[in-house]
């Protein structure tokens, strides 16, 4: 292996003295002699500065700064979908991105890898007034999907774009909104009626004491039904409130349904309610909330099933950390396309039926939010013809 290059300059060197101490040895001249070192020393710096040697680093202050990570690189660590654009192509884009519009896209035409008219009325208008203010997209990847996207100009002329997926606040926004409707309309409905029934009354029908009775009677059940409606409201407020501080009581799910059968006992179909009830042990739970929930599943039970048809209450283990909670009728049943809805808010398969037996549209929606604030499961099944079950299983109380 060759000697570094600084070791060749020193031999050199050396060799350059060598050389000038012979010739004022052999001539006698010493100016001859330090022409000899002087063109000798000068011959060694330009061969060993043109070698392989590398140059001396220069100064930090003068130094150039360290190339910055490729762009790939940098939005590569993204999660959501962006693109870099350069002369309307697609110069990079990241793992979301590719996932969204396909591998194809590098390298194509931003009218083709995004395939949006708003998109690319975007991208295609350099004079746009507001290029960093964002644009929606419906469609985009599939019909359900909303998109917001925004565009950011760099300094070299490329733009940077940046798909942020908005379909979760998109679904909230429209429950919101639709329950605020729904919420409105059943409020609406029983307040109307009222309004007639005391305008009615007020004018000549008030003078007949059977009218009179007659109309009393419903203004007290439309108020009675709005007051329902109002406390299954606030119900529903406090348990979404609620959601995630975990209960940290100990229920007897057993005495809690044998509580509840009580208070149910002056209902028309008391005698219809039969109870299978194992040796379980206790739920870690908040039992007011717990009561609430078995007064809806078997209050829906005894509404919906048959007169005379049994309600049937059963509760067992469900292995070693859950208990199974299972209601069961045997009315006129769910037809399955409507089983995946009927814990959402106002859901009616019977609006008619529901509002004359009760019922506020509320009811399994206020079981699903308590079902998850306990940490458990619920499923719902149905056979039109034979009846409905529902099965909630909840998490037992871990002795520490």
């Amino acid at each position: 292996m060759p000697p570094p290059s600084g070791m060749r300059a020193l031999l050199a060197l050396g060799v350059a003295i060598i050389a000038a101490l012979a010739s004022l040895l052999l001539n006698g001249d010493v100016q001859a002699a330090l022409v000899v070192l002087v063109v000798a020393i000068a011959a060694v710096l330009v061969a060993t500065g043109g070698g392989d040697a590398q140059p001396a680093p220069l100064p930090a202050i003068l130094a150039p700064p360290p190339p910055d990570p490729g762009i790939g690189e940098v939005i590569e660590a993204i999660g959501e979908p962006v693109l870099v654009i350069s002369n309307n192509s697609v110069q990079a884009a990241n793992r979301g991105a590719r996932q969204l519009l396909g591998d194809h896209i590098l390298g194509e035409d931003v009218r083709v890898a995004i395939r949006h008219p708003a998109a690319a009325e975007r991208l295609l208008n350099p004079s746009d007034a507001a290029p960093g203010a964002p644009i929606h997209l419906v469609g985009l990847g599939s019909r359900e999907q909303r998109w917001e996207m925004r565009v950011l100009r760099l300094s070299d002329g490329r733009r940077i774009v940046h798909l942020g997926d908005r379909t979760g606040s998109y679904a909230a926004e429209r429950m919101r909104v639709d329950f605020v409707a729904n919420a409105s309309h059943e409020l609406r409905t029983p307040l109307a009626s009222l309004l007639g029934y005391v305008e009615t009354l007020s004018e000549d029908a008030g003078d007949d004491a059977a009218t009179r009775n007659r109309f009393l009677k419903i203004m007290h059940g439309e108020a009675r039904r709005m007051q329902r409606l109002i406390d299954d409201l606030i119900s529903l407020s406090r348990i979404e409130a609620e959601k995630y501080r975990l209960p940290d009581q100990s229920v007897r799910l057993p005495a809690l349904i044998e509580e509840v059968s009580t208070e149910l006992s002056g209902s028309p179909r008391a005698a219809d309610l039969v109870t299978q009830i194992s040796d379980v042990p206790a739920v870690l739970g908040d039992p007011t909330q717990l009561s609430q929930l078995l007064h809806n599943v078997i209050g829906n039970a005894m509404k919906y099933g048959r007169d005379g048809t049994p309600v049937t209450v059963t509760v067992r283990p469900e292995g070693e950390s859950m208990v199974r909670l299972t209601v069961a009728d045997e009315g006129e049943g769910i037809p399955s396309q409507h089983l995946p809805r009927l814990t959402e808010r106002f859901y009616r398969v019977d609006s008619g039926r529901s509002r004359s037996l009760g019922g506020t549209g509320l009811g399994l929606a206020i079981v699903k939010h308590i079902v998850e604030r306990h940490r458990g499961r619920i499923d719902i099944s149905s056979v039109v013809g034979k009846g409905t079950t529902v099965t909630i299983l909840l998490p037992v109380q871990r002795v520490s």
